[in-house]
């Protein structure tokens, strides 16, 4: 005959364990909120944008182009880039490489450039958006 105890005694020990391995977890989990908040890499600081605010250009590189010209890689200086970021031309996504936290490159292609006109460059990282730069195409 099996004592009710048993089962008793079984079931806290099951609990016991499920709560250490939950604490466990969550331990885990805040360190590496900690480290991350601290600046010191990991999956938060390059995947947020580096310091948490939105991403920033400053320039092109290049920053001009003539139409019909050929695909050609687009850099992009600035800060607070994260390996998620995306070089948006006018408003489409390009296939994006992520650099640094300084620089990320794109792949612009001809039929990107094949008219003349200005056309807006912007980073998205982090969840948020960069300011604008106009890229020329004569």
């Amino acid at each position: 005959m099996t004592s009710p105890y048993g089962r008793l005694v079984t079931l806290i020990e099951s609990y016991k364990w499920r709560r250490l391995v939950m604490s466990r977890i969550c331990l885990g989990l805040l360190i590496t909120l900690v480290l991350a908040s601290m600046g010191c890499g990991g999956y938060g600081s390059n995947n947020m944008g580096g310091n948490g605010g939105a991403p920033s250009i400053m320039n092109l590189s290049p920053n001009m182009k003539t139409s019909n010209d050929p695909a050609f890689v687009l850099t992009v200086n600035g800060s607070g880039f994260g390996t998620d970021s995306v070089v948006y031309w006018n408003g489409t996504a390009l296939p994006t490489s992520y650099g640094n936290g300084t620089s990320v490159t794109a792949n612009v292609s001809a039929v990107d450039i094949m008219n003349a006109g200005m056309f807006p460059v912007y980073v998205r990282s982090g969840g948020k958006n960069s300011n604008m730069i106009n890229f020329t195409v004569q």
